[in-house]
């Protein structure tokens, strides 16, 4: 019994050695790799850098003009609340140009301020201001449309006397937590850091066994004593370190450091989750390569999968939002459950208590991901032979 126990440990220890020394070859493989070495140096550095920067949802220099009717010391001063950085110095038009101006696109908003409109309000009557809003850009529509609310709503009860105002109004106070600028900049960086995990995870396991079989070294492999899980199971752990350190020191470095995003959580945690999603997603990518004919091939079928993966798993648009059946449908996949385990302890500072279930999740979807990879390599390997 003791003899075939020790049998037993000294072949997992040679499985673990070969997985371990066919992790390095791939890793080897990677350095001789220019292009995909400086797609990863880009996609953890300038992509998130600039995506931080460049894509906004926050309400910034938005032009913006006035029809004013009414010609009022109160309409003046809702034109002069109009200010940077929010908004571009208002222009005075007249109300036959809206529909020309909105046209040519030079405004997003147009404030049209009725005749006596602050002679009603002195009197007690409830005037109107119409605010017309080009929403080709959604976002920046219903941000700016409710920030020219709040403004027109502060400028009018400061000049209404308090005789006129409703004796029982609720004062209401909103406290934003985790993010109390409401900056976009605090969120879209984070985002892009998983995003791009999930992205090179899909890309380079793929591109690790297509180059093995453009290269021919994959029939160098096969007569070597090794069994197609190890060959797997070696790609895995070599593509997925170098995403994880990339990510982190991402994180650290241009997140942190360069972008001045606060960090609330564990980031051992953090790596904790990304290993498990590591799995998943890298076998997902040894999947489809073992259905993919060639590199282009490859390409072709991973775009819409990383399309699908990257806008619904939550970090884009909010899982709320999306039918219901779609919601159920994204649970098989391991992106939102480490988009939501990420949240969670970057951004509010969540422990294992809270986050566990998201954990077991990945574990589980993990698995399975990797047992239909498994199968698939098992198969497309004993084709080789």
């Amino acid at each position: 019994m003791a003899e075939v126990t020790w049998r037993r440990s000294a072949e997992m220890g040679q499985r673990i050695a070969r997985i371990f020394h066919l992790g390095v070859k791939e890793l080897r493989s990677l350095r001789a790799d220019p292009v995909l070495l400086f797609l990863v140096l880009y996609t953890f550095t300038i992509a998130v850098y600039t995506v931080a920067n460049g894509m906004k949802f926050d309400v910034e220099n938005a032009a913006v003009a006035v029809v004013d009717e009414d010609r009022s010391t109160l309409s003046r001063r809702l034109r002069d609340a109009l200010l940077p950085p929010y908004f571009k110095p208002a222009d005075l038009i007249d109300a036959r140009d809206i529909d020309p101006a909105f046209d040519a696109g030079r405004y997003v908003f147009v404030i049209s301020i009725p005749p006596r409109f602050e002679r009603d309000l002195l009197s007690g009557w409830q005037p109107s201001v119409q605010i017309d809003v080009d929403a080709t850009a959604m976002a920046l529509a219903g941000n700016g449309a409710a920030y020219l609310q709040s403004i027109i709503l502060q400028e009018v009860s400061a000049d209404v006397p308090a005789r006129l105002r409703s004796a029982d109004a609720v004062s209401m106070v909103v406290r934003a937590r985790f993010n109390p600028n409401l900056e976009s900049a605090w969120f879209t960086p984070v985002m892009q850091v998983i995003n791009n995990i999930t992205m090179l995870s899909v890309i380079l396991a793929g591109a690790a066994l297509i180059r093995e079989r453009e290269h021919g070294t994959i029939e160098h492999l096969l007569v070597m004593p090794v069994t197609p899980l190890e060959i797997m199971l070696a790609k895995i752990w070599a593509n997925g370190l170098v995403i994880v350190v990339a990510a982190i020191l991402s994180l650290l470095l241009v997140v942190e450091r360069l972008l001045a995003v606060p960090i609330a959580g564990s980031l051992w945690l953090f790596v904790g989750g990304a290993v498990l999603y590591q799995f998943s997603v890298t076998a997902l990518g040894i999947l489809i390569a073992t259905v993919s004919g060639s590199m282009a091939q490859f390409g072709l079928l991973a775009m819409p999968v990383l399309i699908v993966l990257n806008l619904l798993s939550g970090a884009t648009t909010p899982m709320e939002s999306m039918p219901e059946w779609l919601q159920w449908l994204m649970q098989a996949t391991p992106a939102p459950h480490f988009v939501a385990f990420s949240q969670a302890v970057l951004y509010r500072g969540a422990g294992v208590a809270i986050v566990w279930p998201e954990l077991v999740a990945l574990a589980v979807i993990g698995a399975l991901y990797l047992g239909a990879a498994a199968i698939r390599f098992r198969a497309a390997v004993l084709s080789y032979r």
